[in-house]
């Protein structure tokens, strides 16, 4: 099971993937006074030789962590960006079904960017092929981090924990 990490202003450390810690680590940062619990695993209990505690499953980080903003290219942050529509026929896909494609193909000097990359469907991928006439509806972009975590907002998360939702925003 995983432990949401808030930072001390109370908002997740990150989105983008969205800040969790397995609970091992979560109760090393409680013992080491690292982090405040705020929301415990129900009925789950661990013990040692001579101590024993209810596993975390939100916590809060006593100092605040500076969250990095930068954003890393990623076919994920692509189709993110992309909103997990091909951006040749404008079809809505599912994750598994997203492909990658270079607007001006590798084979033509283009470069795995932002600014060259695009979230495809397999048909439109295969048809485009090596052809750099074909353009994309929308020219691709750099997006920045806080475009990409009000996109991640709008799609649902894997909650492993009810109270999570109440932290997230959403």
């Amino acid at each position: 099971m995983d432990c949401l990490v808030l930072n001390a202003d109370g908002a997740p450390v990150n989105y983008l993937p969205l800040s969790t810690i397995d609970w091992q680590e979560a109760i090393r940062y409680m013992v080491l006074d690292k982090a405040s619990v705020l929301e415990w695993h129900e009925g789950w209990i661990v013990r040692s030789a001579r101590w024993e505690t209810p596993v975390p499953a939100v916590i809060m980080l006593r100092d605040y962590m500076k969250p990095k903003t930068t954003v890393r290219f990623s076919k994920n942050n692509v189709f993110l960006r992309d909103r997990y529509t091909c951006q040749y026929c404008r079809d809505r896909l599912e994750k598994r079904a997203c492909t990658l494609d270079h607007v001006l193909p590798f084979s033509h000097g283009g470069k795995t960017t932002f600014e060259n990359t695009v979230t495809a469907c397999g048909p439109c991928n295969a048809n485009k092929g090596n052809d750099h006439r074909v353009k994309p509806k929308i020219k691709p972009y750099k997006p920045d981090y806080y475009e990409l975590v009000n996109k991640r907002k709008t799609l649902p998360f894997n909650l492993r924990h009810d109270t999570w939702r109440d932290y997230l925003g959403l």
